[in-house]
């Protein structure tokens, strides 16, 4: 692709130009290593780095244009120097216009929150797909551009990759495209530059402490989202949580709420729930769906208010409800050879712990037993650690404590933080195992007939991260190969 660089910058507010406009660009990034002759390179400033003091090194490499927040000491001849407020922000609108706005020639539905994003997100496309359009989807277990699989790397990818992505949907001939807002992206003006035809809110308990520092910074991070909204967008939230409401205050978009507690526009209700499945009510409506407990019946309302709210036939979301499936490694079951449950879920914050647990506990009957096998990642959160641990123990009759992805962390040293959560009568229900694969069978083995084992925190995921490597690992696979054993 190539652009004049006149128009790309009418697209963001520039403080102060130095060199020509009037000139063709061949690219645009903001990785210094990819960055081409007579490109665009955008210096911005990262968690981990910042883009400007690589600034004299692309500037040797012969590139067209450099737009920062700072201009450097040296002005190379020949390049153009464009000063901006917020690189992050103008590489986002950037991104966009370089790809031709591509969220402006689809309807666009983010969905933010702590827990739910993944399910209701993917779900949404899964109705769009039901209702017979073409959809992409854009999530932490994978990209999808209609039935073609992209990998992913992040919740919600880098502005350039994602504008790529949604003109890869354009060029696909797709009329929706759902993805997931995470509060990094929304603080880092990933999405800067998008147009939303809508935005939904799950809830907010405490999560990515370790980038946010304060529960407050992280809730109005994805307030921005909301923020951002344009006033022919749709905006719903969760009204039976607190943070809900919050979201809406200054929004331009229009405001609609869910709720399985209070009134609100889309009202849902917990009829029967089992194992396989919940009989759901739905603005009044009875409906069997394939998912169990009231977190899914929360995701479920959203992704039946949302898809209205977006344009499908009411009456033909109802009866594609009851056609949607349960997510990759979130409330996902397998039944052993010898009559117990396990489940692999995703739940990797204290909250999100409680509700898989409080949801087994509720089908379970009074004489079944609950194992939990549950780590936590390394270099995130500490705070939580002892947390997720004690509302394991809680609602467990068994806790094997083990190790998630340490990443460079000792993940002995994990548990061990853990474990300092549990008081005398809990330490006396739990044992620490670290080899994950071993935590896992040692749940299994001590399984009796009717019980559930519940493998928490990795869910969908498909390695262990230790050292920096990705070494392979699937929760599913092993609880496969051990169901074999038995």
């Amino acid at each position: 692709m190539k652009h004049k660089l006149q128009r790309l910058l009418s697209e963001i507010d520039v403080i102060e130009i130095i060199g020509e406009t009037d000139r063709t660009v061949t690219g645009l990034q903001s990785d210094s290593r990819k960055v081409e002759k007579e490109g665009v390179f955008v210096a911005v400033k990262g968690v981990t780095t910042d883009g400007h003091k690589y600034i004299p090194v692309v500037a040797s490499n012969h590139v067209g244009a450099i737009i920062c927040e700072d201009f450097p000491s040296t002005l190379e001849k020949g390049i153009t120097y464009v000063r901006v407020a917020d690189s992050a922000k103008a590489l986002g609108q950037l991104a966009s216009a370089w790809y031709g706005h591509p969220s402006q020639q689809l309807k666009l539905v983010g969905v933010t929150g702590t827990n739910g994003k993944t399910t209701t997100a993917t779900l949404l496309y899964e109705m769009a797909r039901h209702e017979g359009y073409k959809a992409g989807l854009l999530s932490t277990v994978c990209n999808y551009i209609q039935d073609r699989a992209i990998p992913t790397t992040h919740t919600t990818p880098d502005p350039l990759t994602l504008n790529e992505l949604l003109y890869e949907m354009v060029e696909c001939g797709c009329d929706y495209a759902f993805m997931e807002v995470s509060s990094h992206a929304a603080d880092q003006q990933r999405i800067a530059g998008l147009t939303f035809a809508g935005a939904v809110f799950s809830n907010l308990t405490r999560d990515h402490l370790d980038y946010h520092k304060t529960v407050e910074n992280y809730m109005n991070a994805k307030k921005k989202f909301f923020d951002m909204l344009p006033a022919s967008a749709f905006a719903l939230v969760n009204a039976d949580d607190k943070a809900g409401l919050y979201m809406l205050q200054n929004t331009k978009a229009r405001k609609y709420t869910y709720s399985l507690r209070n009134d609100a526009d889309f009202r849902g209700r917990i009829l029967e729930t089992r194992l396989d499945g919940t009989l759901l009510q739905l603005n009044g409506h009875e409906v069997e769906v394939q998912f169990t407990g009231r977190f899914n019946a929360y995701n479920l309302t959203a992704v039946y208010g949302a898809a209205i709210l977006t344009g499908f036939n009411p009456e033909e979301v109802l009866v594609n409800m009851s056609k949607l499936v349960p997510v990759a490694g979130r409330f996902q079951t397998f039944a052993s050879p010898t009559g117990f449950t396990a489940i692999v879920d995703y739940a990797h914050t204290p909250d999100a712990l409680v509700n898989v647990l409080d949801t087994i506990r509720e089908i379970l009957p009074a004489d079944g037993e609950v194992i939990t096998v549950v780590g936590c990642g390394g270099n995130r959160d500490a705070g939580k650690r002892p947390m997720m641990a004690r509302e394991a123990a809680e609602r467990s009759d068994k806790l094997i404590l083990t190790s998630d992805n340490p990443r460079f962390e000792n993940p002995d040293q994990i548990i061990a933080e853990m474990r300092a959560g549990l008081d005398t009568d809990a330490l006396m229900r739990t044992v620490c195992i670290t080899d994950r694969r071993e935590a896992i069978r040692a749940a299994c083995k001590m399984a009796p007939k009717g019980s559930v084992v519940l493998v928490a925190g990795k869910g969908h995921e498909t390695y262990q991260e230790v050292e920096g490597v990705r070494h392979h690992f699937d929760d599913r696979e092993v609880i496969a190969e051990i169901f074999k054993e038995l």
